[in-house]
């Protein structure tokens, strides 16, 4: 006799296929590849493949932790501003005002802290509050009156050079005493230096600008992994009409990306203030479009929802080694100055042209294909039990 299920059994029944459905779906979901990881994944490759280059082809530098360190140090400033761009680009924004904030920073610093009643622990205040302001401004124009992000954040570009040129018309190199020990003082690592010709140890240093570095990318790492505000952000980079009708407040989340990314431009301002050790309306020239770029190479979409914060300094490194090897081969001597500008040039149009061909395969299914299988053997054989 056939046995007939009670509306109640089939209830009981309903429910836990659907509970089996959102876990396969749940441990289908984590062990993917996500096209942020991706693309971060081929933004390590090729910094990678460009240093060893270096190593082989050039030497010098290259072949010491020093010259490594150096990346870091020299480019401490850009990696902050590249994690402030980041954030709104992948909210599905633009910032473009990151090197005038920059420069008005060093100049209003710069000015101050030999103003007779500077203090070298006063100034960072001064820093951040410049780039709240910046932030504040250009993020309500841009999520509450719903004007164009290029064209807010060109005006606040053009502004805050101006403003930095009234403060300080030529550079301003900074003479008090606490602020030149700070600028000064370095991290050294003995263990990984190398033995002069004279027989003494250089060891490696690192400047304090690179601590604030990595803890600036830990710190924005953390907010866009593990917070709702990074949550919402994606999910507003990706469809901001989706995300309204999921709830989320899509103006609140622009104006705080915007705010944060302002915030950082008044700490990567003070860190590049620290290792320029002047303040002048010409500084940080071009920082804008390096982050930018730094950031696409890093892995961040242009048209939002998609991004790795950690292939940002990833992308600075590998923006900054193109530029060291063409320095080092001496093609831009004798006036071929120009020559670097079409290498950066050149590597960002092959940059976006990868992500599109990767993400166009992936999107079709054939790009598993092009991967190697332990990327994807996982999440496979777990979606087949």
């Amino acid at each position: 006799m056939e046995k007939v299920e009670t509306r109640e059994q089939r209830y009981i029944g309903g429910k836990q296929n659907m509970f089996d459905l959102k876990k396969a779906f749940s441990l289908k979901h984590k062990t993917s590849l996500t096209d942020s990881n991706l693309l971060f994944l081929i933004a390590v490759c090729v910094f990678v493949v460009l240093y060893v280059l270096g190593i082989i082809f050039l030497g010098g530098s290259f072949h010491r932790v020093q010259g490594f360190a150096d990346l870091f140090n020299n480019n401490a400033a850009l990696i902050i501003l590249a994690c402030g761009l980041s954030i709104v680009m992948v909210g599905g924004g633009i910032d473009i005002s990151v090197g005038g904030v920059t420069a008005v920073v060093t100049a209003a610093c710069a000015v101050y802290l030999d103003s007779g009643s500077g203090n070298v622990w006063m100034a960072p205040l001064i820093a951040l509050g410049i780039g709240l302001a910046f932030g504040l401004m250009q993020g309500f124009l841009v999520a509450y009156l719903d004007i164009q992000p290029f064209i807010i954040t060109l005006a606040g570009m053009f502004f805050a050079r101006g403003m930095a040129t009234i403060i300080t018309k030529y550079s301003h190199a900074v003479k008090l005493e606490s602020f030149l020990a700070l600028k000064e003082t370095k991290i050294e690592i003995a263990a990984l230096g190398y033995t002069a010709k004279s027989g003494k140890l250089i060891p490696v240093t690192i400047d304090i600008g690179v601590i604030v570095a990595l803890l600036v990318v830990l710190a924005v790492a953390f907010v866009l992994k593990w917070t709702r505000f990074g949550r919402n952000l994606y999910a507003v980079g990706g469809n901001s009409q989706s995300a309204l009708t999921l709830g989320i407040n899509v103006k609140r989340t622009k104006f705080l990306s915007y705010l944060i990314c302002g915030f950082l431009s008044g700490v990567g301002g003070f860190v590049f203030l620290l290792k320029a050790g002047s303040g002048y309306a010409q500084h940080a020239m071009f920082f804008e479009m390096k982050a930018i770029a730094s950031s696409i190479i890093g892995g961040t979409l242009l048209t939002g929802g998609v991004g790795n914060i950690i292939g940002s300094p990833i992308g600075v490194l590998a923006l900054m080694t193109i530029d060291t090897i063409v320095r080092a081969s001496g093609i831009t001597t004798g006036g071929r100055e120009y020559l670097q500008d079409i290498t950066t040039g050149t590597m960002l149009f092959l940059a976006l042209i990868l992500q599109s061909v990767v993400l166009s395969y992936r999107g079709k299914g054939s790009f598993k294909q092009m991967l190697p299988s332990w990327l994807y053997s996982k999440s496979k054989g777990r979606g087949a039990e």
